[in-house]
């Protein structure tokens, strides 16, 4: 089977991380900001940055419905930090006009961990990578505050739950794309793939 391509949602957020550690996961990877390019893809990442900027971004672009309806149709997609937000089906503190795609039927707090000068990083160990515990980088994190029977917590930490997956949309907390440690990009390059095999079954 050819080489999957994955998208990097470029509105804002640190893109060109993702689409390194895409390539060294061996995924073809792309930017993608329009409808069009939505639909040329085999999974989709959604980066860092602020969740309400890129909220009202995908709006503006003509990216947030294809993107909801694409998301809910199982398109698997990956969402860090601020993605995590974007992914869940409610958030606790929104602000004024800030939407989701959903996906994922967990419960979220923006900024949980603290903000910009409480980032920091912590080893956390993630069910289904493989090996030593990764680096997770947390800036401004969001945690998750609860999650519904079908959403499975891969990890946590300080007692909070900072990974989870369901279906074909999987969330972090933390930012591995900052570390050079690509497992976690491989894991969902391995979802895309297995995606992919089932759509041509």
């Amino acid at each position: 089977m050819s080489t999957p391509v994955i998208g990097v949602l470029a509105l804002q957020g640190d893109v060109r991380e993702h689409l390194v550690a895409l390539a060294a996961a061996d995924a073809v990877a792309r930017p993608v900001r329009r409808p069009d390019e939505l639909a040329e893809v085999d999974g989709l990442v959604i980066p860092g940055g602020e969740s309400t900027t890129i909220s009202k971004l995908a709006v503006l672009f003509g990216v947030m419905e294809p993107l909801r309806a694409r998301v809910h149709a199982s398109l698997p997609v990956y969402g860090t930090c601020a993605g995590l937000i974007m992914l869940a089906d409610k958030i606790l503190d929104p602000r004024s006009g800030q939407e989701t795609i959903g996906g994922i039927d967990m419960i979220v707090r923006r900024n949980a961990f603290g903000r910009q000068n409480e980032s920091f990083e912590a080893a956390v160990d993630v069910e289904g990578v493989p090996g030593d515990p990764v680096e997770g980088v947390f800036i401004r994190a969001p945690w998750v505050e609860s999650v519904g029977a079908e959403a499975e917590v891969l990890a946590e930490h300080g007692g909070h739950i900072v990974a989870v997956r369901q279906g074909n949309a999987l969330a972090t907390s933390f930012h591995p794309e900052l570390t050079g440690d690509h497992r976690v990009h491989s894991l969902f390059v391995d979802m895309v793939r297995a995606n992919r095999t089932r759509e041509s079954l």
